[in-house]
């Protein structure tokens, strides 16, 4: 683990640095506060500062401030170093964001063991974080595809809608449904559905930009999100989708299969007053056609000079 030491003292720096070396640390050593301070700005900041308290720069005090601003960053332990006993100066460190404090002369075998504090503390809070991700990673995406879940997908809609107006764009969806899912399930079992949809979530993912996003809206039903796509573009993006589950087989429970969807399509560009909701509504009447026409196409909603509330549809294979 790498550690900072920062003392303008060289004698005394040198030989804490030698502890520290022996003690299986990288040392990052600094002459000053502002030596120090550039230390814990950088991007691979040490996890562990040992700081003098009085040093030309930046104080030890000072310095645990600046690194108590950091938002975002990996928490750096902080054990600071001084000549100083009375109760107020401690207290005055401690409120300053220092973790600990240290009473010079050092006392080796003490520095060793409140650092040894300070790594089970990064260590604690490196796990406390890892397991958040889990759990957040968990409350947004679908376990068994990976996608993001339907609460996530709408979410990330409603912000690409609010966006679109700002930035004088547009964005567009398309709802695609496999086809006959259930006969999958019922001929080779769920095992070998579940399959099916990991592959054509992996399917579309690849289908789209790295910007665009891919969201499991049901069962066997998608929901794919593509900012700046009018209904031009929604054809083209469709027909891509459908002609790679066209050409390309899946295989399933040890089987290949044919495996086609229909998709729904609508843009804001079209809809310019919808909302997430009105938006996937308005996809999800051009997936029933869809579904209803024979399958395996897909279908944009769109609405050009038409009476209030007549939709008119496009069709397309």
């Amino acid at each position: 683990m790498n550690i900072l030491i920062a003392d303008d003292d060289p004698v005394s720096r040198l030989l804490v640095e030698r502890f520290l070396a022996g003690w299986g640390y990288n040392v990052v050593s600094a002459a000053d506060g502002n030596a120090a301070n550039q230390a814990l700005m950088a991007d691979d900041t040490p996890r562990l500062a040992v700081l003098d308290w009085m040093m030309p720069g930046f104080t030890g005090p000072e310095l645990c401030r600046e690194v108590r601003k950091r938002v975002g960053r990996p928490y750096t332990y902080v054990l600071l170093v001084t000549s100083r006993e009375g109760k107020e100066d401690v207290i005055s460190g401690l409120n300053a964001g220092a973790d600990d404090y240290l009473t010079k002369p050092v006392n080796p075998e003490e520095l060793h063991a409140r650092l040894r504090v300070g790594v089970r503390i990064i260590e604690l809070e490196d796990k406390l974080l890892a397991a958040q991700k889990v759990l957040q990673h968990r409350a947004t995406h679908d376990e068994l595809t990976g996608l993001l879940n339907r609460a996530a997908i709408v979410e990330l809609l409603r912000r690409e809608l609010a966006r679109a107006p700002r930035e004088k764009s547009c964005c567009g969806v398309l709802l695609a449904d496999l086809d006959n899912f259930k006969t999958v399930n019922d001929t080779y079992g769920h095992g070998a559905g579940d399959e099916v949809l990991r592959e054509a979530a992996a399917r579309l993912t690849a289908a789209v930009r790295e910007y665009d996003a891919v969201g499991r809206y049901g069962g066997e039903e998608f929901l794919v999100v593509l900012p700046g796509c009018d209904a031009a573009a929604l054809r083209v993006r469709a027909e891509h989708v459908l002609t790679d589950f066209r050409d390309r087989l899946f295989v399933a429970g040890g089987e290949s299969l044919r495996v086609t969807l229909s998709i729904g399509a609508s843009s804001s560009a079209d809809w310019p007053e919808s909302d997430p909701d009105a938006l996937v509504r308005s996809a999800d009447g051009s997936l029933y056609r869809a579904k209803r026409e024979g399958r395996d196409r897909a279908e944009v909603a769109m609405r050009e000079e038409a009476q209030e509330g007549e939709v008119h549809v496009v069709i397309f294979k």
